[in-house]
């Protein structure tokens, strides 16, 4: 649509044109470990519609109908016409979503279903619609790139503090995913032992880094001290009981962060580490002050510090990010963003893929 004139130059003056918001319209569904949020864009990115539904542990049936009853609240939004302008339906998902049993405890039928069960197939076929499927921290780094320090940086790990801590990698403003799908997966990242009195010690020389900066281990270590909390938004405002024992996990996850951010700028060279999630943003914006610090005391010599950053997308990331896919599928003018090998296996690691990595 046109958007204004350009004045200065010879002759009459140049018109300038902008994507009409209302010529393509997208869904996008993150299934998340404690919630579902669902999201609705138009062409220009901007938000038209939004919710979020919570439960203990996602069930595939009732995460399905979730997700169907949302893209019909949004088709009833958008009414007969504009819905003719709904290009796909993109979803983003934990990969091992029934796996980390220890950690979150969910009941083994549960943890059985997701094995088997088929999200790109379902929505697929009850919708009419293409379907596109992304990890979630790739698709919260995906949506960083189009919406937050992409503008600025092509090369950068965006650190995605949820329920586990996950990574999303662009680099030369290409969201990298790898042969299987699972590039910049943090969460099993190498760190030394954490020093919180709920967390116990491994066996091994060394912890893995969501035990140490995942939003499970903040709500764990609050209840573990007689601090009850449910959900991680309860800290904002800052109940004053709390205080010490969020700052004891800030202090612990900065540190693990930190040696997991050196470990990576030594093996790819970076502009900048963006650190986003669940996290309310003033604690957001502390603890990634803490992350700064502790990166500049453990930084050795010979490489290069990235920009410490906290992202601005919170919590809705992964699913503005996965709305994007189809957009990107159909319209991006460079569609290798979406087009990595990883992208065509089996994103959720169901079935005999999931058995075989040990999920």
């Amino acid at each position: 649509m046109e958007n204004g004139k350009r004045f200065g130059g010879k002759g009459q003056p140049s018109a300038m044109y902008g994507l009409a918001p209302g010529g393509a319209y997208s869904i996008g569904l993150h299934i998340g470990r404690r919630a579902m949020d669902a999201i609705l864009t138009d062409f220009s990115g901007q938000t038209v519609a939004y919710e979020t539904h919570e439960y203990d542990h996602p069930e595939p049936t009732s995460t399905r109908e979730l997700g169907d009853a949302s893209i019909e609240r949004f088709k009833a939004e958008l009414g007969r016409e504009r819905e003719r302008r709904l290009v796909g339906i993109g979803i983003s998902a934990p990969y091992f979503i029934g796996g980390w049993d220890e950690e979150l405890g969910f009941p083994s039928d549960v943890q059985m279903e997701w094995r088997t069960f088929d999200l790109r197939s379902h929505f697929a076929d009850s919708q009419d619609l293409p379907v596109m499927i992304e990890n979630d921290a790739s698709a919260a780094a995906m949506a960083e790139l189009v919406y937050g320090v992409g503008k600025q940086y092509t090369d950068f790990l965006h650190v995605s503090l949820s329920t586990f801590v996950g990574g999303g990698l662009v680099l030369d403003g290409t969201l990298q995913t790898g042969p299987n799908g699972n590039t910049a997966a943090y969460g099993p990242f190498p760190v030394t032992h954490s020093t919180l009195n709920s967390v116990p010690k491994p066996a091994g020389k060394f912890d893995v880094l969501l035990h140490r900066a995942s939003i499970y281990t903040l709500v764990h270590h609050l209840r573990s001290n007689g601090f009850q909390i449910t959900r991680v938004r309860d800290l904002e405002p800052m109940p004053e009981q709390a205080r010490e024992l969020v700052s004891e996990w800030q202090d612990d996850c900065a540190d693990a962060l930190a040696q997991a951010i050196i470990g990576s700028i030594a093996v790819v060279d970076l502009e900048a580490v963006v650190i986003d999630g669940l996290l309310p943003h003033a604690l957001l914006l502390d603890t990634v002050e803490r992350v700064q610090h502790c990166f500049s005391e453990m930084l050795p010599p010979g490489l290069i510090p990235p920009v410490i950053s906290a992202g601005e997308l919170g919590a809705r990331g992964s699913a503005l990010g996965a709305s994007l896919l189809p957009i990107y599928s159909m319209f991006g003018p460079d569609t290798a963003v979406l087009m990595k090998k990883g992208n065509d296996k089996k994103p959720l690691m169901i079935g005999s893929e999931y058995n075989r990595r040990g999920g």
